[in-house]
């Protein structure tokens, strides 16, 4: 407790400080993008390990990259914990997230979507542990952003509806392989059910945006990290030869996951799917979790 006080008070000296010697919308716009960055802390290692180990790794070596990419991912995981940058809540939610996504690459590299063309031993069904890693980064960047701007969901949809929807996107991912690719219908069902849910939370004061506007946003951002890993050739898509940036299609598909991430997050983070009566009112409040930069 000591520490995490300790912290929290550098973190607000820090905001403190540039906002006494900054003019406040730039301020406000540098706190934002340091608090993005350290939100998605866990995201960012993991590529710039995909970057470092594409431009060092040597075939010869006794340890295969991929096998190294999965003992590095769990190494920040536990240091993670150990440092309280994550809590034990977090942990359980990023391990669901590691098993869907381990499970939903397995199908997919069987069914001939794309391939991890280097040897590894650490794998599963053939595909390479560190794999389910790159879908808990989103779950890790969910849980951490949502605590660190001390975010609100309001109106939240009827609970039942949101779990129908996640439901039924993760199985479309297998279901068109035999069937009608059903994602046209489901973005448009993600407007309808979340059409109305805006997101509120504090940099040093209160904003609100649409859900759907920061899925949108948050998407950009999950298809260039895809591209990190089609250029750095870690994965191979079906059809693709060489280094290439990832398909534009697979920017629709994280518009869809992030609904699947998101119904999980909310497992750890049910207070936050309503507002305080203050809130409602529209006062100013500092993040009760902290405000890293």
């Amino acid at each position: 407790m000591q520490e995490k006080s300790h912290r929290l008070g550098v973190e607000r000296r820090l905001g403190d400080w540039m906002r006494a010697r900054l003019p406040h919308g730039i301020a406000e716009f540098i706190m934002f993008g340091l608090k993005q960055g350290w939100a998605c802390l866990f995201g960012g290692l993991m590529l710039l390990l995909l970057i470092g180990t594409s431009l060092i790794w040597e075939d010869s070596w006794w340890l295969a990259r991929y096998d190294f990419l999965v003992l590095a991912a769990v190494g920040i995981q536990i240091l993670f914990l150990a440092t309280g940058l994550e809590s034990r809540r977090e942990a359980w939610v990023i391990l669901l997230f590691h098993v869907s996504g381990t499970a939903m690459e397995i199908f997919k590299l069987h069914m001939g979507s794309w391939d991890y063309p280097e040897p590894g031993l650490l794998k599963v069904g053939g595909v390479p542990l560190f794999s389910g890693f790159m879908y808990a980064a989103v779950g890790s960047y969910m849980a951490r952003v949502i605590r660190l701007f001390d975010m609100r969901f309001v109106p939240y949809p009827t609970e039942w509806m949101t779990w129908a929807l996640g439901a039924a996107i993760y199985l479309n991912f297998f279901w068109h392989h035999f069937g009608p690719d059903l994602r046209y219908v489901l973005m448009t069902l993600t407007v309808v059910i979340y059409g109305r849910t805006m997101v509120r939370f504090t940099v040093t004061r209160r904003f609100a945006m649409p859900l759907i506007l920061a899925a949108g946003l948050s998407t950009i951002f999950l298809w260039i990290a895809e591209s990190v890993g089609t250029s750095t050739g870690t994965w191979v898509y079906a059809g693709h030869e060489g280094f290439r940036l990832a398909p534009l299609a697979k920017a629709g598909s994280w518009y869809l996951l992030l609904y699947v991430s998101f119904v999980q997050v909310a497992l750890i983070y049910r207070d936050r799917l309503s507002e305080t009566k203050e809130e409602a009112h529209g006062h100013r409040i500092s993040a009760r979790d902290g405000a890293r930069p």
